[in-house]
């Protein structure tokens, strides 16, 4: 309890107690959080917490009951004649609430605990959960792919119709992408995230993941990530996990397909999906696995003056990615280092940073010399498929040529012969 005075009278204050503040000339209302530094936190109905003296609260409406903090304790009633589905929680927002002790937005991985943040979930399968790992994405490690990847398979065969991996936004389109060339799956696998956190009253949190459940029961058999396609509440887009990147650091629809159209959408909320093109049905086949990776492989992105000193830190690795100018080039001080590199056997494959598009390097000197180099072309692939392609490829080619071979074909739907730009130009 926090006790604080004003000039007028004594109030205390309660975590979870409703109160309104006059921060300059504005009034404003929110939850007493805690205190802190001498200052009373308000969580505000934006979702953003403020720090004000705490004389300057006043209590609306007190907290008796505990009926401001939101409960999640009890036991939520599964059907278990409904499909099964497998929640593997690896950290983010997706399935979160605020602690009104601290104002923190904390994770949740117990089934119950997730079906009573998202109402009606519970009647669309029924549910298992399996905590991963509770780490913001950017630790994200090759490590945990595997173990992820792993933890996919074990639900497959333990009879699970879908899978859902609750993912930090930030580098979810590199696990998607590592789990597509590490799994070929025979049920859906969804990625799903949210951009904004639980508290607040734009979060994604909830349509995301009801859309996300709707497409692992009823999606195609592949890796796919399921986020808002718009700024509207109204549908969710299905990305192909090799094919999308986020591409805004905190709108809803950051995540974009690039190069070719998203596999398709969730009408919200009735729940619907309507595919951009038809999906041809899956062959027959039992799940495989194929977790080895080369983690010691970099990308590195060129850029006008940039010294080959940059090259020289990944002298020793085994492959590198490199994104380059256009068509896919680079600087000719950058191609004769690169040569040397590829005399010395690493692989090394130009990408392009335009992320649009196909690399060509016929078409201009510097394209040529880097072919002549040993740089293989990377086709339309994005910089972070290509990295993860590099990974698991070198882990499992059994010469040189074979990677080579390797990374010019189409392994997950990571390339595409011609990209939709591509075939928009030649028009």
């Amino acid at each position: 309890m926090q006790k604080s005075t004003n000039s007028s009278h004594t109030i205390d204050i309660t975590s979870g107690d409703i109160v309104t503040c006059t921060v300059g000339n504005t009034s404003l209302s929110g939850v007493y959080v805690t205190e802190r530094s001498g200052m009373a936190v308000i969580k505000l109905k934006s979702g953003y917490n403020i720090g004000v003296t705490p004389s300057d609260c006043i209590v609306q409406q007190k907290n008796t009951s505990e009926s401001a903090k939101p409960s999640h304790e009890h036991e939520v009633e599964q059907d278990a004649s409904l499909p099964l589905i497998s929640i593997i929680s690896t950290g983010g927002t997706i399935a979160s609430s605020v602690d009104y002790r601290t104002g923190a937005v904390t994770s949740k991985f117990e089934i119950s605990e997730i079906l009573s943040l998202i109402p009606g979930l519970n009647q669309m399968a029924h549910f298992r959960s399996i905590r991963l790992s509770n780490i913001l994405s950017e630790n994200m490690t090759v490590t945990i792919w595997q173990q992820m990847a792993q933890a996919v398979y074990d639900e497959i065969q333990a009879g699970a119709k879908g899978i859902i991996i609750t993912h930090g936004t930030d580098t979810m389109a590199y696990s998607a992408a590592a789990l597509s060339f590490m799994l070929k799956t025979t049920v859906p696998i969804v990625f799903v995230g949210s951009q904004r956190s639980a508290d607040r009253p734009s979060s994604d949190n909830v349509m995301n993941m009801l859309c996300a459940t709707k497409v692992a029961l009823e999606g195609p058999k592949e890796v796919m990530i399921v986020m808002h396609a718009s700024t509207n509440d109204d549908r969710c887009a299905i990305h192909r996990g090799v094919r999308v990147r986020k591409m805004h650091t905190s709108c809803r629809d950051a995540f974009q397909s690039i190069g070719t159209l998203p596999l398709g959408y969730v009408s919200y909320p009735e729940l619907e999906i309507t595919f951009s093109k038809p999906i041809p049905p899956s062959p027959p086949q039992d799940c495989e696995l194929s977790l080895a990776m080369e983690e010691i492989c970099g990308l590195v992105y060129y850029y006008p003056g940039a010294s080959t000193d940059v090259l020289d830190a990944y002298q020793n690795y085994k492959g590198l990615i490199i994104a380059g100018t256009g068509l896919g080039h680079c600087s000719t001080q950058w191609v004769l280092r690169l040569a040397e590199m590829c005399r010395s056997g690493m692989m090394i494959v130009m990408v392009s940073q335009c992320l649009n598009g196909n690399v060509c390097d016929r078409v201009y000197d510097t394209g040529r010399d880097l072919l002549s180099a040993g740089v293989i072309e990377g086709g339309d692939m994005l910089p972070e498929a290509a990295l993860v392609k590099l990974m698991w490829v070198l882990a499992h080619a059994s010469s040189h040529d074979e990677a080579v071979d390797m990374m010019q074909k189409d392994l997950a739907f990571e390339k595409n012969q011609h990209s939709l730009v591509a075939w928009r130009c030649a028009k």
